[in-house]
């Protein structure tokens, strides 16, 4: 521990050796020890400065203050009716249902109306070497 470092653990924390950070806690207390008469001049400006703080009190507000805050701030929007919620909640709902009829609509459709293409033999199951199982001797 150098004395800046104590200085500044004594600035930052006060003069109440509980206060001060827990790593440095023994370090502190053993340079404290050790020169006396420094770290009580030090200490000594600190606790002056911790009974300063610790004496300042807040009272807490007063009704004229809080009644002047609570009429200070924004009026409420009035709430949307629930009627109004639920029939745009029903018009999602059914514009999803009708899309989703349409949409097996046109499937139905397409099955139904779909014909087969006519079965031929492709290419690829014939070589080069063995030639095609069509029959071209008509030609």
């Amino acid at each position: 521990m150098t004395p800046e470092r104590f200085h500044q653990i004594v600035e930052a924390y006060g003069a109440d050796p509980r206060r001060w950070p827990q790593q440095e806690r023994a370090a502190g207390q053993a340079w404290a020890a050790a020169h006396r008469a420094e770290a009580d001049a030090m200490l000594a400006d600190a606790a002056g400065i911790d009974a300063w703080l610790a004496a300042d009190k807040v009272d807490p507000p007063g009704a004229a203050l809080q009644q002047r805050i609570i009429g200070s701030a924004p009026a409420r929007r009035p709430s949307v009716p629930r009627k109004r919620l639920w029939w745009s909640g029903a018009a999602v709902a059914g514009v999803g249902l009708l899309g989703g009829v349409a949409g097996a609509f046109a499937v139905s459709f397409f099955v139904l109306t779909w014909t087969a293409p006519p079965v031929h033999e492709s290419s690829y199951l014939t070589s080069s070497f063995g030639g095609s199982s069509a029959d071209w001797s008509g030609e």
